[in-house]
């Protein structure tokens, strides 16, 4: 399987303007973010718009790495990109199974990589083990690493329209903020 796996690019829609969104799947922004993307394409219009997650793990959401693996992982699956999606909906359906208290504490700082993993599995329906475990898996993971380095992303969501990192835009925002930068 090492050698014969292609990731999914995790993109939506078909138009020339391109919304970028950088996020962290455990973060509560990212996850309020994630929930509103449909919605922002369906408005915006699929044929006018794309939209493209780029995983941003983040150290202080200790299980991220992880679960960002598990992610790209299951982008390598049937369904790709669906697949991939499927995931995180799961991980933001069920946040807390995927985070430490106060980014240190809690019952999570127990878990294993393959407690995590089997979480992921039983919440998405998704077989991700075999997945997971393509061992140059990360080069997929340091692609998106890198795409957010060398734009300056440091935290997450964050959004670039068109190629250029948006400052004004947030989770908070309602999807016809959003929409509006598109017309």
């Amino acid at each position: 399987m090492a050698n014969d796996w292609h990731a999914d690019p995790l993109v939506w829609g078909h138009g020339s303007r391109l919304l970028e969104v950088f996020l962290e799947p455990t973060c509560p922004f990212s996850v309020k973010t994630f929930h509103k993307l449909d919605d922002f394409l369906a408005q915006a219009g699929e044929s006018k718009v794309s939209v493209r997650i780029w995983l941003n793990s983040q150290p202080w959401h200790l299980l991220s790495p992880i679960v960002t693996r598990a992610i790209v992982a299951a982008s390598t699956l049937e369904g790709g990109r669906e697949t991939a999606k499927r995931v995180m909906a799961a991980v933001a359906d069920r946040r807390e199974e995927f985070v430490f208290e106060n980014h240190s504490t809690g019952p999570n700082r127990d878990a294993t990589p393959s407690d995590v993993l089997k979480r992921l599995e039983e919440a998405s329906g998704v077989a991700l083990t075999q997945a997971f475990e393509i061992p140059v898996l990360e080069s997929e993971i340091k692609r998106h690493t890198k795409y957010a380095r060398q734009n300056g992303i440091h935290s997450t969501p964050t959004f670039m329209v068109d190629g250029l990192v948006e400052p004004g835009m947030g989770s908070g925002d309602e999807v016809t903020e959003w929409v509006k930068r598109f017309e």
